[in-house]
């Protein structure tokens, strides 16, 4: 099993789908990584020898921006909006879509489960 950037990669999977687990690699990047250590694409992760790891491990290292590091650079970013008072800050703050979206209706992913009506909550504790 290989493991990458901290992360087990799965064995069964081919190579190209399998760098995609790595937080920060896409399927075109994976596919310029390979190309760059001379592996094929099409080959099994559980296939790979020590010695291509190793060349996609220090390819990975070289351009950087994967897992941690790019998870922390994101994080700082939102905070640093939501510091400066921006209005994607404020969106964040709220945890409202931030991209222009409509909120009135829709948007339950962000908002997350509908809360009652107050209508409702005093109907139910009237009846107990």
């Amino acid at each position: 099993m290989a493991r990458i950037a901290g992360v087990d990669l799965p064995p069964k999977k081919r190579s190209e789908i399998g760098l995609t687990y790595i937080y920060g690699i896409g399927r075109a990047r994976s596919l310029s990584i390979l190309m760059r250590a001379g592996v094929n694409p099409d080959t099994k992760v559980k296939d790979l020898t020590e010695e291509e790891a190793t060349k996609i491990r220090s390819i990975i290292e070289e351009d950087g921006g994967v897992e941690g590091d790019l998870r922390k650079e994101n994080a700082m970013n939102i905070k640093r909006l939501i510091e400066v008072g921006s209005y994607r800050g404020l969106r964040h703050r709220r945890n409202l879509p931030v991209r222009g979206q409509r909120s009135h209706t829709n948007a339950r992913t962000r908002k997350g489960p509908r809360r009652g009506t107050i209508a409702n909550k005093k109907r139910a504790t009237a009846k107990t």
